[in-house]
């Protein structure tokens, strides 16, 4: 890695031993940092940061390219399968890399365990529907549960002890400390292979510690950088990125669901496609596409949480439209 970041012009051993110190591993990594960030978490003078920025965009050359260029480097994505048919079918065949996938929904709805049930999948080989990959969770409301992954991996035919070694988990306990991990990822998303993050939840610290209209604008400050550094890596590294949220009661709302996300606006345009997750009848869940810029409007699908993860709802007729 020393010897990729000092082929870079103007970057010695000095200032790359100070860049992998301060987590930037990868030319990528550099390439998307913004200036202010760069400096502060290197020391580096304004100058040499700014010229190790534009070498880096450089040997990418990603300052400008066409749109063949863009669609060429997009079709590099992949995609791991959730473990329900259906529920892959929306999502254009499962969780997509490049890009952040928002699970909303009330307690119980099975945002945790379908992050479980992916940092279990994400470890298949492709021809299984994984990415061959680790998965890293961040833990905010202590909801990582590794006999739950010992479970999934079991019936999956799987090794559950090389299964549970592959998921880092990392306990969070207050949103400076989120903030401090997620600014962390990059060099462990490079030395781990992980093919998976997952936030769960994205947003709870920062509900319980910022409280009052006063502190509204420095909350989404913190939550929105938060949300762009993990887009940046899900970039960097062609992985995926889930992130869970809770909803708020809207009581304006007479009509409909009165449920809406938390985040305003910030967790509106940061996340790539935004699922929204309901219980349904005889113990089973419901997810339905709000928001996205490719994926059909609107399209859901039903399934249960069991032994596996989650699976397709078996008892559900073909062909019935989902509704409650």
């Amino acid at each position: 890695m020393i010897e990729d970041l000092e082929s870079l012009p103007g970057v010695g051993s000095a200032t790359a031993k100070k860049l992998i110190e301060a987590g930037y591993v990868t030319v990528e990594s550099l390439a998307v940092t913004p200036l202010r960030e760069l400096m502060s978490k290197t020391d580096l003078g304004e100058k040499t940061a700014m010229g190790v920025i534009e070498a880096a965009r450089k040997a990418l050359s990603i300052d400008f390219l066409t749109a063949q260029e863009l669609w060429e480097r997009r079709q590099t994505k992949k995609r791991c399968n959730t473990g329900s048919k259906k529920l892959d079918d929306i999502l254009g065949g499962g969780i997509e890399t490049q890009a952040v996938t928002e699970l909303i929904g009330e307690y119980g709805t099975g945002k945790s365990q379908l992050c479980m049930g992916l940092s279990v999948r994400i470890q298949l080989p492709p021809e299984q529907g994984g990415l061959g990959g680790n998965a890293l969770f961040i833990d905010t409301e202590g909801t990582f549960s590794p006999e739950r992954v010992y479970q999934i991996a079991n019936e999956l035919g799987l090794d559950p002890k090389q299964v549970l070694t592959n998921i880092i988990v990392s306990r969070v306990y207050t949103s400076d400390h989120q903030s401090l991990i997620i600014n962390n990822l990059a060099s462990v998303c490079a030395k781990e292979n992980v093919k998976l993050v997952a936030v769960d939840s994205m947003i709870s610290h920062f509900r319980s510690e910022y409280l009052g209209r006063e502190n509204l604008s420095e909350r989404q400050q913190k939550l929105n950088d938060c949300l762009h550094k993990l887009i940046r890596l899900a970039e960097i590294y062609n992985m995926a990125v889930v992130v869970t949220n809770q909803v708020q009661a809207n009581p304006q709302a007479f009509f409909g669901d009165p449920n809406r996300p938390a985040g305003g606006h910030i967790m509106a345009h940061a996340c790539t496609h935004r699922i929204m997750l309901r219980k349904g009848k005889e113990n089973s869940r419901i997810a339905r596409v709000t928001d996205s810029p490719y994926l059909p409007s609107e399209p859901t699908a039903r399934f249960k949480i069991t032994e596996k993860g989650i699976e397709d709802d078996k008892n559900e007729r073909d062909g019935e439209e989902v509704s409650e």
